[in-house]
């Protein structure tokens, strides 16, 4: 495609959109969607992508939910200068009707599934993209499925990462201030449904009056508290799941007894209790403590409270948080507007909110109900620019800002203060990309003498002031934050021209960290072939334990690690180790007795995906916890049962071993699941959940083995000495002993094609199983379609009195 279509179709003497000219080629690969209320709402995303904006109409609009599959119809390429526009259609032009900016930002190419090029994955119908927006982010895959009445019909889905959420996701909810569609009511709003926050107007003066109540303003992350049967889920003002981010709070949360939606800030407070806001981004890492200060509540057991006054609304808060640290009542005073505000400034805060005490609450409006009130201005303005320093360095003096004005790009001053010396310098390595030859500006701003170097005004910032000049100047403006995420992100580098993006996406702000759940995770040597006749690195073990973390990791919490280390590939001979005392602080760990070493050993404990990642950069291909956790390191949580075969022998006899294994516990009717090993055999798993001793459990397996090895002489052997097994499949019961380890589920295995230890069901034991069916490179897509069926042996629970008692009927 190309711009005649688009021009064909417009009539730009009616119409207030850019003409289609073909701009300079910039490979900057942004994008924007568009809320295009026109004959039928719809939502359009633009993908810029060679010159032009390839553009899709996606009716339902884009999803942050994985389930949600969104129909995406190809439309005809617009220019560039679209990034950048909203306004009204006059009746009678093509696509009449009102448009505005739902979201833009930047993309990039992930190409570890398919290594093209933007184009290239557009050509073929399969793009996959890295969204960096602020309602977009993380994986999504937009596919070609087919075509309807002559229009490409594609599919935008959401992949599971750590920005997708549960949510019932619907675009229409993070409209602000949207009059066609009511948002209020008992069927429009309850928990795990997004919603947009109502939003304060800004006020310049303080007041007293005895109708209103004032609150301290924190500094932080807007957070929405879903709690409810299903969980708790905490819900960013763009609908981003912080789950992950914010692990202790979500925790805490649980404790709530009550069905509710809560309102807050989410900050990290110094001793002083002052938020910081610069702390709150380096959060887990931040100095100071994280809380949840609750200023609303908009759902209770079934009952929506959007119509009450505010001061009935903020009167239940309190007893729903009774008892929880982080999470606290955020207080208010009732019409000393002044001196609240007055207090606040002395002592470093932002300022105060003003709340009208018998206002209601509408989801997504900015009402005049509720005002802002800062000692300080903030504004949301483009990078547009940045010169150089007065001292030479690799970073930057100062940032060239400007707004964007009924349509055209305007200089607001320069922002030189506010950066710590090391943002200073990822900063800079970040805006290389973006880098172009002239100004942006139609005019040149005064610089007073500074030399700049123009940007592609792609990056927001947002910067606090004091006051505006005559001029419409930034009056002493400091650099607060840069809006959504560019530093690390894939998305500013130009993918078609360096590595694949895979091998990029792990680079820190120092080049050797990775941050997952918010701790940096040392990640050296991605290169390091690990798998020599595939050519598989380093980087394809990390990207798969990064892809599976939030399946596997439940299955390891609390269980110590012994580790199987292979820091040079399969085919160098691996070594285990246990005591391992040089981990991050934030690693946790567990020491144990050792008789046989008469001492303490320190065993690591994998209880987040950052910890699961660090032990695959020691070289850990294989995870191996043991079969208790803490707090019951002497009661296991499930026995197993491990179908070794002999060397050469077909599986098809090992799955006929497993069958009537399954008939004996259907008999006795007891859980137990299965799973290739991803070796020779199979593993089958008995929960326990820690209610019997090694030994018990030990004992009880034995006896399953027993009646196995009864049934099927000819064929299983509990003999332990392989040359007196003649050849038959080992029913090993031994691995139920304290400290023995076997690999886990998900766990990848030292052989060659990377073949994983994964569950299946009873129905898939057939002759068309094989124990490596599975590897890193197709098991992340069958977990997408099949689920965790591993799940349950977390949560079900052997009665082994009872079965023992239906046992002797069987013997």
């Amino acid at each position: 495609m190309n711009l005649d279509e688009y021009n064909r179709k417009r009539n730009f003497k009616n119409s207030p959109e850019p003409e289609g000219e073909h701009s300079l080629q910039t490979n900057l690969h942004r994008f924007v969607v568009q809320r295009h209320k026109a004959r039928k709402l719809h939502y359009d995303l633009r993908l810029e992508i060679d010159g032009t904006l390839k553009s899709w109409a996606v009716p339902k609009g884009p999803s942050m939910n994985p389930n949600d599959k969104r129909l995406a119809v190809r439309t005809e390429d617009h220019p560039l200068d679209y990034l950048t526009f909203q306004g009204s259609i006059p009746k009678g032009n093509y696509g009449a009707g009102d448009m505005q900016i739902w979201d833009h930002g930047t993309f990039s190419i992930d190409r570890s599934e398919i290594d093209l090029s933007a184009s290239g994955q557009l050509d073929k119908g399969n793009l996959k993209l890295i969204m960096n927006g602020k309602n977009l982010l993380g994986k999504f895959a937009l596919v070609h499925t087919g075509d309807i009445k002559g229009k490409e019909s594609w599919l935008l889905i959401k992949k599971r990462d750590d920005y997708a959420t549960n949510f019932l996701y619907d675009s229409e909810f993070l409209i602000e201030n949207k009059q066609d569609k009511d948002l209020s009511g008992e069927n429009t709003i309850r928990p795990q449904r997004i919603i947009k926050p109502m939003l304060a107007s800004v006020s310049k003066n303080i007041f007293n009056d005895p109708e209103w109540i004032f609150e301290l303003k924190w500094d932080g992350y807007r957070v929405l508290a879903h709690i409810s049967e299903k969980g708790v889920l905490l819900q960013s003002r763009n609908g981003i799941d912080l789950n992950r981010k914010f692990e202790i709070l979500a925790s805490e949360l649980e404790q709530v007894t009550h069905e509710v939606i809560l309102d807050g800030e989410v900050v990290v407070v110094d001793s002083n209790g002052v938020s910081r806001f610069g702390e709150l981004q380096n959060y887990p890492e931040a100095e100071g403590q994280l809380q949840f200060y609750v200023f609303d509540m908009l759902y209770l057991n079934g009952h929506s409270m959007l119509d009450l006054p505010l001061v009935d609304r903020k009167s239940l808060i309190p007893k729903v948080l009774s008892g929880l640290q982080i999470s606290r009542y955020c207080d208010h005073i009732e019409g000393m507007g002044t001196a609240l505000f007055s207090k606040a400034s002395d002592v470093g805060m932002e300022g105060v909110m003003a709340k009208n005490k018998n206002s209601t609450y509408t989801p997504g409006a900015r009402t005049e109900q509720w005002l802002k009130v800062k000692s300080v201005e903030d504004i949301d303005a483009l990078i547009c620019g940045y010169t150089d320093p007065v001292e030479s360095s690799n970073t930057f003096g100062s940032l060239i800002l400007g707004i964007r004005n009924k349509g055209k790009l305007t200089y607001i001053g320069n922002c030189g203060s506010g950066f710590s010396e090391m943002q200073r310098s990822e900063l800079w390595k970040q805006f290389q990309p973006f880098k172009i030859d002239s100004k942006p500006f139609e005019s040149s701003p005064r610089l007073k003498g500074r030399k700049p170097n123009w940007m592609s005004p792609a990056i927001e910032c947002e910067v606090k002031f004091s006051e505006r000049t005559k001029n419409g100047l930034l009056r002493n403006p400091v650099f607060k934050r840069i809006i959504g995420s560019i530093v690390g992100m894939e998305s500013i580098v130009d993918m078609e021209k360096s590595k694949p993006v895979e091998q990029t996406k792990f680079k820190s702000q120092s080049g050797d960290f990775i941050k997952v759940d918010g701790f940096s995770v040392p990640i050296s040597n991605l290169e390091k072939i690990y798998w020599p006749k595939s050519g598989m690195t380093k980087y394809d073990l990390i990207d798969y334990y990064l892809a599976i973390g939030d399946i596997m990791v439940p299955h390891l919490k609390g269980r110590p690690q012994s580790l199987h280390r292979h820091p040079n590939g399969i085919e160098d001979e691996g070594f285990y180790q246990k005591d391992f005392e040089n981990a991050p602080e934030w690693m946790q760990s567990i020491r144990i007795y050792s008789k046989s070493s008469s001492r303490d050993i320190e065993y690591l404990v994998c209880n987040t995906s950052a910890s699961l990642l660090y032990l695959a950069n020691l070289g850990c291909i294989e995870i191996n916890p043991w079969n208790s956790s803490q707090g019951s390191l002497d009661a296991p949580d499930y026995g197993i049962i491990d179908l070794d075969p002999p060397e050469g022998m077909s599986f098809g006899t090992v799955c006929k071993i497993a069958l009537e294994f399954k008939n004996v516990i259907d008999t006795l009717r007891i859980p137990g699941f299965c799973k290739t090993s991803g070796s020779k055999g199979l593993h089958i798993y008995v929960p326990t959940g820690g209610k019997y001793t090694y030994e018990e459990v030990r004992n009880f397996i034995k006896l399953l083995c027993h009646i196995v090895e009864q049934r099927l002489p000819d064929m299983a052997t509990l003999e332990r000495r392989i040359k007196n097994r003649d050849g038959k499949v080992y029913l090993d019961y031994l691995q139920n002993r304290k400290g023995h380890t076997i690999a886990s589920v998900y766990s990848v295995r030292p052989l060659p094609t990377a073949p994983v230890s994964a569950p299946i069901t009873w129905d898939e034991i057939n002759d068309d199983l094989s124990p490596r069916t599975f590897t890193i490179k197709n098991l992340p897509e069958r977990i997408a379609k099949v689920g965790n069926l591993f799940a349950p042996v977390l949560t079900n629970v052997l009665d082994m009195e009872k079965a023992l008692n239906d046992v002797e009927s069987m013997l």
